[in-house]
């Protein structure tokens, strides 16, 4: 056994952390020592505070617990390879790989359980990789044309991928939405055409950009309820609203009489645990997977890790990204030799 420690919830607000005894790698098996993990802003920040139903099933094989207190979370890791069981061959030990799993130092997990991530590649840029395939499902989910205008709301991680996403489908223009001025500039410098402070005029000020149409595309990832409903207003007749954000618990209330009845505007789920159906004859989750790590050493990845701290430090991360919201885009945990 191999001494460990991992990132426990538990309950509200509640972080500890746990020594725990990782087995040695069985058949089949491969035991990794992580280099980095990210913390999602999102669904993870929903988990720390409590706002998932807490009789909902857990969806990853590597989670423990359950929403109802106590769980072990998270689900971007990455490091290299220490051992593998008699019967692997890749990965090997050595190996860079990403991993779903919580934020642990040492793990044993199924070998078919990570990714294999390019040799030479920053273990942070490969934190990106969960985030990264639900960003390209969200871009097929859009279905935006060459020539199109989409609508971006809400520049945080993912948000920030999909912009950069739609911008080499061919976009005309994308446009990025964040109330936050950092978040603004950030969306810039990775490719928006502009990027717009949210307000009761934000569907005038995009028809003032689309020659009075609206956008063709919204994609909703702000996690904002007011969001979705600027999005509603903001796309054109027969326009579609991307619906990327997970709400958890929380109730959403929509305004439905006017434009979005009128207009036959569409609201579309996107969520990363199914692809597509309309591509289905092409596409399944292992090349989207293969997409995603390819587009890792392309994409501009390194200006969205904003703050990094040893695992030792994960309660302060997580009070710090629940109480000042807008102070980071990636937060990653570090591993070293200390934290067991």
């Amino acid at each position: 056994m191999i001494p460990a420690c991992a990132v426990w919830f538990s309950g509200p607000r509640t972080v500890e952390l746990r020594k725990e005894r990782v087995a040695a790698p069985g058949p089949g098996e491969v035991q990794v020592r992580a280099l980095a993990s990210a913390v999602s802003r999102g669904t993870e920040l929903l988990v720390y505070r409590g706002e998932v139903p807490p009789g909902l099933p857990l969806d990853l094989p590597s989670l423990v617990g359950g929403y109802g207190f106590p769980i072990k979370f998270g689900y971007a890791s990455v490091g290299r390879v220490e051992t593998a069981g008699p019967d692997v061959t890749r990965p090997a030990p050595g190996d860079l790989v990403f991993a779903l799993h919580p934020h642990q130092s040492v793990y044993t997990l199924p070998a078919e359980l990570t990714v294999a991530l390019p040799a030479g590649l920053d273990p942070a840029l490969g934190t990106f990789t969960a985030n990264l395939e639900t960003a390209i499902s969200i871009a097929h989910d859009s279905e935006l044309r060459m020539g199109e205008t989409a609508v971006v709301l809400g520049q945080g991680v993912v948000g920030l991928l999909v912009t950069q996403l739609l911008r080499r489908t061919g976009a005309s223009q994308v446009l990025a939405v964040d109330p936050l001025p950092s978040r603004r500039a950030l969306a810039l410098r990775v490719g928006a055409h502009q990027a717009l402070e949210p307000g009761r005029d934000l569907a005038e000020r995009v028809r003032e950009r689309t020659d009075g149409r609206g956008a063709d595309v919204a994609v909703e990832v702000s996690g904002s309820t007011a969001a979705l409903q600027a999005g509603v207003e903001a796309v054109a007749v027969e326009g579609t609203v991307v619906v990327a954000s997970w709400y958890g618990a929380k109730p959403v209330t929509l305004e439905l009489g006017g434009h979005f009845h009128r207009g036959r505007v569409r609201l579309r789920s996107s969520q990363v645990g199914r692809v597509a159906p309309e591509l289905s004859a092409r596409w399944d989750a292992a090349r989207r997977l293969a997409t995603a790590v390819e587009l890792l050493p392309t994409l501009e990845l390194a200006l969205l890790v904003t703050s990094r701290a040893p695992v030792q430090a994960a309660a302060e991360v997580y009070r710090r990204l629940d109480m000042q919201p807008g102070e980071d885009v990636v937060a990653l945990l570090t591993y070293g030799d200390g934290d067991v």
